[in-house]
């Protein structure tokens, strides 16, 4: 059986087994026109013509010729593909199914039944199968001519179903639902979904419906809802009396320069240039109007707009602007046509398209590859995209992050971010992608001050609707100083010039609405980012109806605005404003309720509010359920490789559980809490973090103090790596020792497999490899089926990879070179990025040991592409070290002492004076001299013992008698079992020492 997808996604399968056949955009497309033409034999010519309109007539009949070929050896000879000399066709058989074709026969049927009922139900299976747009991502003529036909039906169905008396209700608010996203500058659309919201009493919902088209209305087109639109919400609203009208929206003055800048970097980036441009000034001069300016010329010729928002309080999911952006609609279609692998990735962080609420994951190289699939998402509908994110100053790292990786992995798309960055607010996240991306050139800077006297009076004008007497247009931009926000607030709150501050001026503003408005406006506040209606109305003391027109007179005042289904308000100093005039005590209430309202309504989604719940608890008095939101919360980061946002509220989860009583209760939970801190810990900064370090010590004494075996051993493994990393090789030992002699000899087999494998590891270091090969094979025994050991790599790669080391040590070369490679081997078999990082690191410390230089080259070269692409930094130290001892010369030297440095920066000081001594090898007498001393002193201070006997060798080729040192080190190997090094240092003395 065949499944060709045609509607929101472009691939050829085959239904009985799942398997892709084919999504070369070509051969789909060919499928296509046959499709869309089913039964009518489309002429060769044609259809060369048509595919192929630069080539020459023989040459396009001979690339279709190719094209069929290559098809038909892909497909096989499908019956639905009839095909001759002259021409193709495409048929409807039983062992084909098309949606196009689907979504046709269904439509034909849906018209054609006499009863409604089955009207209705043919009409459900056609947009059942209408899933997107036809071949998302093509812009050839005959797509677009087909695509808009199609399109067409499907409003046609949405209309049918919606039109039916007696029909499914929760159908008909669908379809309707459906028509907008279709038509979203059709009234019909709007005031269909109104009245049916209405009829099932859904009078909320009718009027934020309304609220939506008017703001859709506006944007789009400048002009207000027709006046049927407006009859429909006055009879919901059952206002008498004339008609109360919105405030007018503020034209766009003063600003033709500016605005003129902006356009020529959108041109710019349109042309091929991608790049953030950076409009920065005061709260209030007008740096989101200048930018929806921009955005409003950019729709007009035909590019994909997107905006998000980040907010200056907590509670929001990370990479929630990238969210917002990708739930565009044009976005959402063009993501269809994705390779489902980069779909998946879209999937983690859009949590309409992840039912089975996804996987969380620790594993920080996956992120370079999600990043990846947002922006193939973000670019992959062929138009021009423009990005708009506000407020950026209140930017999560992670969504700077991702811009910053987006604009490096795509520089030639035709993308701009337009953002906005209010001066004087702190932006801890802000400066760091901005300056790489400043360095890179792609970011665009506008500084936007206040206007002149010229340019307020202007605008004071608009506002007014009047001319300003001379004296009014001086005290206007006295009072004002010329700041847009304060122009337009001061004359909405009153018709003269303003002769009080800015936040007097919003207070009076915020004072004009009704009580109920103005305690709908406090609660609003105190939700501090988009909210409903309903979540409003669940939280409020106001019956419903209440709340409904206090948001509609709130909106019309424009001190709300709808957004994305919800509302906000019109400007961050609004809702300050609000905030600061309701009371601490009826602040914490607020919260308390908002944090009910939240999960009344998100019950079937808590993973969507975690952060918010958090929030709203935590300033609602109720740090128990906050700790655990916050925690849920941090989960769902991890999901996205959100590892800083993670750590964040995972750490305020801890501040509330520290502020509480001492109890076992708390104890328990704070271990708990610190358990999953040490994973984002580690993903973000590493096992050498002191933070990290600080965070796995005090879980150990919880879990002593706790008298709990099983957690204590957790403990320990995790203080093994943050010390061992951190070079306190004895203390780790210690602790791997401590966590053998817990677990027994009764213990479980993974449990007691970890702890050799750390123990093993310390071995090594302390130079006993007779020790560490004997513990590796138990470790290898007892973590066969363990996917991950604690420090999150896999056992059955990091296991051997280390042993190599320690089978060279002992004087057994092939077992090296065999452990090694069977390491590298196993990562390459479970393609896992990450484990064949350290697959090839410590093959390139056992090629480096064993002199192997091909070898060594060949693991260091695939080695720094692998840290290049996926961010891997400290196995990237062992590139940089171990390649320039392989390089030598100046250019070696510089790149291993860069290695050295940058590990010691990280407080990895594992292996020093192994890598000091491959940097003395490269270094000048006198520096190669004061190098090995270190290395000496190293090894000596931190216990890291193993590779001391070939320090001492080296060191003695500076001294002015060899013998002694030389034969010190070879005691040295001898005490150690080190056998590979006792003859290093046997053959520079001349002579062999007895056994």
């Amino acid at each position: 059986m065949l499944r060709v997808s045609l509607l929101g996604e472009q691939v050829i399968a085959d239904d009985t087994t799942g398997t892709v056949l084919t999504r070369s955009p070509r051969s789909v497309a060919l499928v296509a026109h046959l499709v869309v033409h089913a039964g009518l034999a489309q002429p060769r010519r044609l259809l060369a013509g048509l595919f192929w309109p630069d080539s020459t007539d023989a040459q396009a009949l001979t690339n279709l010729r190719r094209e069929l070929h290559q098809l038909r050896r892909v497909l096989g000879d499908p019956p639905s593909l009839a095909v001759t000399g002259r021409d193709l066709c495409w048929r409807d058989t039983p062992s084909s199914r098309v949606d196009v074709r689907e979504f046709d026969l269904a439509h034909q049927a849906a018209l054609a039944a006499e009863d409604p009922g089955a009207a209705v139900a043919h009409a459900r299976t056609a947009l059942a199968a209408y899933r997107g747009e036809l071949l998302p991502g093509l812009a050839d003529d005959w797509v677009l001519a087909a695509r808009a036909e199609l399109d067409r039906r499907c409003v046609e169905l949405c209309d049918l179903i919606c039109s039916t008396p007696a029909g499914d209700p929760a159908a008909a608010l669908a379809a309707a639902r459906r028509r907008i996203r279709l038509r979203p500058l059709e009234e019909t659309g709007y005031r269909t979904l109104m009245g049916l919201q209405a009829d099932a009493g859904d009078r909320a919902g009718a009027v934020s419906t309304y609220h939506r088209c008017a703001s859709v209305l506006e944007r789009e087109l400048g002009v207000v809802p027709a006046e049927p639109t407006r009859a429909a919400l006055r009879r919901l609203l059952a206002r008498p009396g004339p008609e109360v009208r919105r405030a007018a929206a503020t034209a766009l003055v003063g600003r033709a320069a500016e605005l003129a800048r902006l356009g020529e970097r959108w041109h710019a980036a349109a042309a091929g240039r991608a790049g953030v441009v950076l409009v920065r000034g005061d709260p209030g001069v007008g740096k989101t109007r200048l930018v929806t300016e921009l955005a409003g010329l950019a729709r007009a010729e035909g590019a994909v707009v997107a905006t998000g928002r980040c907010f200056g309080s907590a509670g929001r999911l990370p990479l929630a602007p990238v969210a917002d952006w990708l739930r565009t609609p044009a976005l959402q279609r063009a993501t269809g046509s994705l390779d489902p692998l980069w779909r998946a990735e879209v999937a983690r962080l859009l949590p309409a398209a992840r039912p089975d609420g996804g996987q969380a994951t620790l594993e920080a190289w996956q992120r370079p590859r999600f990043f990846e699939g947002l922006a193939r998402a973000l670019t992959a509908g062929g138009r021009p995209v423009l990005l708009v994110l506000d407020n950026v100053q209140w930017c999560d790292e992670e969504t700077g992050a991702f811009l910053a990786f987006c604009l490096g992995l795509l520089p030639d798309a035709p993308l701009l971010v337009a953002a906005t960055l209010r001066e004087g607010t702190p932006a801890p996240g802000v400066p760091s992608w901005t300056a790489q991306l400043r360095d890179d050139g792609r970011l665009t800077e506008l500084p936007l001050g206040p206007f002149d006297a010229g340019g307020t009076a202007l605008l004071g004008e608009a506002v007014a609707g009047r001319p300003l007497t001379a004296s009014d247009r001086e005290v206007l931009h006295a009072a004002t100083g010329g700041y847009p926000l304060f122009v337009v607030e001061a004359l909405r709150a009153g018709d003269a010039p303003p002769t009080e501050s800015l936040g007097a001026v919003l207070r009076a503003r915020l004072a004009q609405p009704g009580p109920a408005a103005r305690e709908v406006a406090g609660l609003a506040a105190a939700a501090g980012r988009d909210f409903t209606l309903e979540l409003l109305t669940e939280a409020s003391d106001l019956d419903a109806d209440t709340v409904v027109d206090a948001v509609d007179e709130l909106w019309r005042r424009r001190i709300l605005r709808e957004v994305g289904g919800g509302y906000d308000f019109t400007h961050d100093l609004l809702r300050e404003a609000a905030y600061q005039q309701v009371s601490p005590p009826r602040r914490w209430l607020l919260h308390r309720r908002l944090a009910q309202g939240l999960e009344l309504l998100h019950a079937d989604d808590a993973d969507a509010v975690a952060a918010q719940l958090a929030e709203q608890y935590a300033r609602g008095g109720r740090p128990d359920r906050a700790v655990t939101s916050y925690r849920r919360a941090a989960a769902v980061a991890t999901r996205t490789f959100a590892h800083a946002e993670a750590i964040r509220l995972l750490e305020a989860a801890l501040a509330l559980v520290r502020a509480r009583p001492a109890s076992g209760t708390r104890d328990r939970t704070e271990h708990a809490v610190l358990d999953e801190l040490a994973g984002p810990l580690n993903a973000r900064h590493g096992y050498s973090s002191p933070q990290l370090q600080q965070t796995v010590e005090r879980a150990l004494v919880l879990a002593e103090a706790a008298g709990d075996p099983a957690a204590t051993v957790t403990a320990l493994l995790a203080v093994f790596s943050s010390r061992f990393v951190q070079g306190r090789t004895a203390q780790a030992h210690e602790v791997a020792e401590r966590a053998l002699e817990l677990l027994g000899p009764d213990a479980a087999a993974a449990e007691t497999g970890t702890a050799h494998f750390a123990y093993a590891g310390s071995s090594v270091s302390l130079g006993r490899p007779a020790a560490a090969v004997r513990h590796f094979a138990l470790a290898a025994a007892r973590t066969r089926d363990l996917p991950r050991l604690p420090v999150g790599t896999r056992p059955d790669v990091h296991g051997p990879a280390w042993a190599a080391h320690a089978h060279w040590l002992l004087g057994d070369d092939d077992a090296a070179v065999a452990s090694a490679a069977e390491a590298v081997a196993r990562a390459r078999a479970v393609d896992d990025p990450y484990s064949l990082a350290i697959g090839l690191a410590y093959a390139g410390v056992t090629h480096q040991m064993r002199r192997d230089g091909p070898a060594l080259w060949a693991a260091v070269s695939e080695l720094h592409a692998l840290c290049d692409r996926y961010g891997f930094a400290y196995y990237r130290e062992w590139a940089l070290v171990l390649g320039g001892w392989s390089r030598g010369g100046a250019a070696g030297l510089a790149a291993a002492q860069e290695g050295v440095a940058n590990l010691k920066a990280e407080g990895s000081f594992a292996r020093m004076p192994y890598w000091l001594a491959l940097v003395a090898e490269l270094a000048e007498p006198a520096a190669a001299r004061a190098t090995l001393d270190a290395a000496l002193a190293a090894g000596e201070a931190r216990d890291d013992r193993w590779w001391l006997p070939e320090v001492l060798r080296l060191r003695a080729a500076h001294d002015a008698d060899p013998v002694p040192r030389l034969r010190a080190a070879a005691e040295l190997a001898r005490a150690q079992g080190s056998v590979a090094l006792r003859r290093r240092a046997e053959a520079d003395l001349g002579v062999r020492l007895p056994s």
